[in-house]
C-alpha cells in the first residue's frame, strides 16, 4: 500500500506547526504530514511525493500568502486533478470571494482561528468521500 500524504501550505511557520501537530496527534501514522511555507515549496514537495511513489490524500493551503495566493494555487490543482481534495484555510477572504471560490474550485473552507474538532471533522469527512 502507498504511504498517504496530507501536504500542508501556509506561509506562517507557527500556524503550519499547529496544523501539522493536531493533525500527527489525530491521525497517527495513518498519514505523512508534509509542509511547505509557500506555493514554490509545495510544488517541489508534490513532485517529491509523488517521485517516491506516495499519494496525496489532501492539500490543505492557506488562502492569503504572499506571491502566488492559496486559492489561485487551489484553482491550479484542481485543473491539474479534479480528483484531489482541498482544503483552504483563511482568516481574511471575503465572502463573495469565498463563495465565487467554492463554485469555481470545489474545495472546502476553514476559518482562522480554527477549533480543533472542526479543522479534524472537516479534515476526516474530506478523506472519507
Amino acid at each position: 500500500m502507498k504511504k498517504r500524504t496530507i501536504l500542508c501550505i501556509d506561509d506562517e511557520a507557527i500556524i503550519l506547526l499547529a496544523l501539522k501537530q493536531e493533525l500527527k496527534l489525530h491521525f497517527r501514522d495513518r498519514y505523512t504530514i508534509a509542509t511547505a511555507l509557500n506555493v514554490e515549496q509545495a510544488k517541489q514537495m508534490l513532485e517529491t511525493i509523488q517521485k517516491e511513489g506516495r499519494t496525496v490524500e489532501l492539500i490543505i493551503c492557506d488562502w492569503l500568502m504572499p506571491g502566488t495566493k492559496g486559492d489561485t494555487f487551489l484553482a491550479e490543482l484542481r485543473t491539474q486533478n479534479p480528483k484531489w481534495k482541498l482544503m483552504v484555510i483563511t482568516g481574511h477572504a471575503d465572502q463573495d470571494a469565498i463563495e465565487t471560490f467554492q463554485e469555481k474550485v470545489k474545495a472546502r473552507i476553514l476559518y482562522k482561528p480554527w477549533k480543533s474538532e472542526d479543522l479534524i471533522t472537516t479534515v476526516t469527512e474530506l478523506l472519507e468521500e
